[in-house]
Formats: C-alpha cells, structure tokens, sequence
C-alpha cells in the first residue's frame, strides 16, 4: 500500500515540476526582448536605420535587444522578465526583432 502511495505521488510531483511550453511561435522561437516600441520610436528608428532595415509601416512594433527563449513561465535560463513576444522576423542577430506580438503565459 505505501508503494503505491509512493508511486502515485512521486508521478504528481513529477508532473508539476516538468516545464511544459505554455506558448507557440510559428516564426520561430518566442523572444524576450527588453523593450517593444513601434518603429517610428527614434530608438527603434535609429537600430533599424543603422543595420539598413526599411520598415513600411511605422507603427509595426520592433522589440529591442532580444533572445530567443523556449518555454515561457518557468524559472531557471528561459525566464524572462522584460516583454516576452513572437516576432515575424528574428533575422538581425538579437540587436531588433520586426512585427513583434505580445505571448500571454
């Protein structure tokens, strides 16, 4: 009987503590970017400027120096605790990330 009492709360707590993605990107890993601000910030305006980026529409949200993360809401590396968001174009090496949306954990 304590066996099976064992078992059954060894798999429970194992559950818990198994991180699981709470969130999907479909272009590509979800990022944790220090800051998000639309394109026409003058912030946002000079790293686009300087790595030779047009962006039609000035509104479009750019995160600010970010990192790809893989799960979102648990501790440890993957944490993040500046803007966590799904960028349609991750492609500038961390420095800006293009039509950033806001991940709901």
């Amino acid at each position: 009987m304590f066996a099976k009492l064992f078992t059954i709360a060894s798999l429970a707590i194992l559950a818990v503590a198994t991180p699981t993605p709470e969130a999907s990107c479909s272009s590509g890993a979800i990022q944790c970017c220090q800051s998000v601000e639309p394109a026409s910030s003058a912030t946002a305006a000079n790293l686009l400027k300087s790595i030779g980026v047009v962006v039609q529409d000035v509104t479009t949200p750019i995160g600010i120096t970010c990192s790809p993360i893989s799960v979102v809401g648990v501790g440890g590396s993957n944490a993040c605790s500046a803007n966590t968001v799904c960028c349609e174009n991750n492609s500038f090496g961390g420095l800006v990330a293009i039509g950033c949306a806001p991940v709901s954990a």
